[in-house]
Parts: C-alpha cells; sequence; structure tokens
C-alpha cells in the first residue's frame, strides 16, 4: 500500500489518434496513449530539432510494431502487441509504475472500495525480488508467520520473476476459505520456507491503545486509513491527565493516506515543514507544514519502526526525527518515498504512473535509502535468569494469600484482575518484545529527565 494521490480532471492525460503508413503493403491504425498533459501540450517545444526527434522515435515505434505484426512466428493481433509495448514501457519505468489492463482495473478498484478474501500482506519490490513489506495484525499471513523482508519466490507453484506487483496481489487474492501455497526466502534459513495459508477478509483495526504502567500510553498504527489522525487524538485526550509518556508503534505499517501521516505529525509538532512533494510539473510540487493549533501534547514520545514501516509511516517517523520530537527505536524502514497516481487513459484501462517523490523537513529522500533509528534494537525478548531460591518477605506473604483464596474459595477477584488487564501490557508482555521494552525504558528515562 502505498500513499494514495489524485489529480484535477484538467491536468489528465488525453489520448490521441494517429494513423501511420507501416513499411510493404499494411496500414496499421494505432491508439496511442502518449501521456501528454493538456499543459504540456500547450507550452510545446518550438525547436523543430526536439519536434523531429519526437517524430523519428514515434515512426521507429510504429515500424517495430508493424514488423512483429507481419513476421512473428504466433499469430498475433495489433492490439495484443499495443498491450505488450505498454506493459514493457510502464515496468521499465520503475518499480511501481505499470499498465492496467481491464482486467487489472477492475481488480485495483476491488481493492480499493471494496471487500475481499485475501492474505493481508503488503509487498512491494526491492533489488528486483517481490518482497513483504508488512503482514497486517490478525491476518491469515501474519497468523501463518509471514515476516516483513520474506522474499516471494513463488505463488502457488508460480515463479514470481518478472512478475509485477498487482499480479501478484491479483494472485494472491481470492476467494475466502480458498487455500494458497507461497514459498519465501527467508534471512537466516539455509533453505526456501513454504507457508500454506488459507484466504480471509481482510479487515483492519488501524488504531489501537494499551496504558504501560500508570503513565506511559502505547499507541499502535497499524496502516493510515481515513480515521487514524483522529482515533490516536481521541486516545491521547482520554489518558491527557495520567500520561507522561507515548510509544507509537509503526512497526509492519505498509502507509496509506498522505493527509492521515501528516495530520498525525500535526498532533506531536507544533510548528516547521512536515513533507514535502516534487515532481517535474508544478501541480505535483506541494508541501506540508505543521500547525500549532492541531497540536494535543509535548509529552516525551519514542518511535518504533522496521523493516515494514513504508511510505506514510516513514513519513511520519522521518519526520519526528528531524524534528526531535521523538526517538527513533528499532531497525532501519522500507525505503518507499515516490507517489503513484492512477490514470484512466480509457473507460476501462488506465496506467499507475509515478509522477513525484516524497522528501523530510531535512530535504533528505526517503526512497531506497528508508529511515534509519536512533537506536537500533533487534527484534527478540529478553533473557531473563529467575533465581529460585531466592524468598522474599513479600513473595511468602502473597503466597500465603493465594493458600487462603483456596481454602476460601475466593477466585472472583482474580477474573476480575484479568479482565482489567486486556488493555494493559504487562512486564511480562513487556519482556517478550525487547524493541518495546527498550521503549519504554527510553520514555522513562526521558520523563525523569523532563521532571
Amino acid at each position: 500500500m502505498g500513499i494514495i494521490s489524485s489529480l484535477k480532471s484538467s491536468n489528465g492525460y488525453i489520448m490521441k489518434h494517429k494513423k501511420f503508413m507501416t513499411l510493404g503493403f499494411v496500414t496499421v491504425t494505432v491508439a496511442f496513449s502518449l501521456l501528454f498533459s493538456s499543459n504540456l501540450l500547450a507550452k510545446a517545444p518550438t525547436k523543430k530539432s526536439v519536434e523531429t526527434s519526437r517524430l523519428e522515435a514515434l515512426a521507429k515505434f510504429t515500424k517495430v510494431i508493424s514488423i512483429v505484426e507481419q513476421y512473428n512466428v504466433d499469430d498475433i493481433t495489433i492490439e495484443e502487441l499495443m498491450d505488450k509495448a505498454l506493459d514493457g514501457m510502464m515496468k521499465n519505468l520503475d518499480a511501481h509504475s505499470n499498465y492496467l489492463t481491464a482486467k487489472d482495473y477492475k481488480r485495483l478498484k476491488v481493492q480499493t472500495s471494496g471487500k475481499f478474501g485475501g492474505l493481508g500482506i503488503t509487498v512491494g519490490m526491492k533489488d528486483g525480488a517481490l518482497t513483504v513489506i508488512a503482514p497486517i495484525d490478525g491476518t491469515p499471513a501474519d497468523k501463518a508467520g509471514l515476516k516483513s523482508g520474506d522474499i516471494i519466490l513463488k505463488i502457488n507453484e508460480k515463479s514470481t520473476l518478472g512478475m509485477t506487483i498487482d499480479e501478484a496481489v491479483s494472485i494472491m487474492r481470492g476467494k475466502i476459505g480458498d487455500p494458497i501455497d507461497i514459498a519465501i526466502v527467508r534471512k537466516g534459513e539455509s533453505k526456501p520456507l513454504n507457508i500454506h495459508i488459507v484466504r480471509g477478509e481482510i479487515t483492519i483495526e488501524s488504531v489501537y491503545t494499551k496504558k504501560i504502567g500508570n503513565d506511559v500510553l502505547y499507541i499502535r498504527v497499524a496502516s493510515f486509513d481515513q480515521k487514524v489522525a483522529e482515533d490516536v487524538s481521541k486516545a491521547i485526550k482520554k489518558s491527557k491527565e495520567t500520561t507522561k509518556g507515548i510509544v507509537l508503534d509503526l512497526r509492519n505499517n505498509p502507509g496509506g493516506l498522505l493527509d492521515q501521516a501528516v495530520d498525525l505529525v500535526d498532533i506531536f509538532v507544533d510548528e516547521g515543514k512536515i513533507v514535502s512533494q516534487k515532481g517535474r510539473k508544478e501541480s505535483d510540487k506541494r508541501s506540508f507544514s505543521a500547525s500549532s493549533r492541531k497540536t494535543l501534547t509535548d509529552v516525551p514520545l519514542v518511535v518504533l519502526i522496521n523493516g515494514g514501516s513504508a511510505s506514510a509511516s516513514e513519513i511520519v517517523s522521518g519526520a519526528l526525527q528531524d524534528h526531535k520530537r521523538g526517538v527513533l527505536v528499532g531497525e532501519n524502514t522500507f525505503g518507499k518515498g515516490s507517489v503513484q497516481v492512477v490514470l484512466p487513459i480509457t473507460k476501462d484501462e488506465a496506467i499507475k504512473l509515478t509522477i513525484a517523490r516524497y522528501y523530510l523537513p531535512s530535504g533528505r529522500t526517503i526512497q531506497a535509502v528508508g529511515v534509519k533509528p536512533d537506536i537500533i534494537v533487534a527484534p527478540g525478548e529478553v533473557k531473563t535468569h529467575k533465581n529460585e531460591f531466592s524468598i522474599k518477605e513479600a513473595d511468602l506473604k502473597k503466597h500465603l494469600e493465594e493458600e487462603l483464596e483456596k481454602v476460601d474459595g475466593k477466585k472472583d477477584t482474580k477474573k476480575a484482575e484479568k479482565k482489567d488487564k486486556k488493555d494493559i501490557i504487562t512486564p511480562e508482555m513487556l519482556n517478550k518484545d525487547i524493541q518495546l521494552k527498550e521503549a519504554v525504558d527510553i520514555i522513562k528515562a526521558l520523563v525523569i529527565i523532563k521532571g
């Protein structure tokens, strides 16, 4: 899931229909989606050499199309050739641009507007390989054990070499309850792993909160949907009186809506630039800044990130780091800092094109490099050593109280305590997540320093 943007219709792309005479005896009518905006046409270069080069390039293209149509060993229509030409052109621009056929475009609409059966993973291209950016919390992929950084080799015995992201997604999506087999390469494993997953309905709880002790608020943001900033604001306001520090968990967050990323940063930062977007066209150049009226808190903040943090979550973590508003803990993020838009070229077809890149307040780019944490912490558990022979008076007293409860039959208190802990992260839970424990320890230190 990348950051979703849009273009006004006045700057939309138009279709040009031209006829070209081929070599020999075939006349071919080709529908070109030349991707010239109305603004660009109005400002077309007047230099003859540029226009001549353009015409020569187009003539070469139609010449190749004609030759392939006439002499290719397999009978192939002009429509099929054009689809293949457009597909190849878009794929060679970058890993995120591609041509959407009528079938692909329909799937994309279902993905962005409807319910569907799937695995619950976000994938991207990294070093030419189809890579898991992040499994979504609680989904079939998460429960099956897929991890950020896993490279997908095969999907149902079909190799992913040369496969686009959209092609892979369309194969992985399917009917709820249908199984799928995925072969992956994982760092640290000597051979590929085969993972069997049953598709499920993908529903995402984007924001949830818990308390750590009496004064630390834990906020988990799983993805950036339309209500992220609103939900985080409610959580902060609800516990504002008791909160002395906040842990913002963006691990395995694949991104989402840009405006929500900006609004989330604005909750913690009261002034300055948050992110800028730069493209070739003036309409693609934008900048977003913080406003003091939206800022809710100035308590110490620690942000958790990892290799599954991408796109919008990289904007949030990077902006907070540049403003020195929070301490970043974890691992380097994914490195997805480009902007894609979907541009219809016919009623049923479209292209997905990279039009800009994002830059953090300091001017640095996210693309391909990601955001580096201030404190690097690998995932894992905290190793503890318990002295079984050490008995304190408090332990003895607690033991005697438990024995009395057995005699008196008082078990309801325990159940009540267990129920109350559903919104609390216990010390035992912290010991199972060393990155989170490190974040809490830093928060406590910052609280002490702040007084």
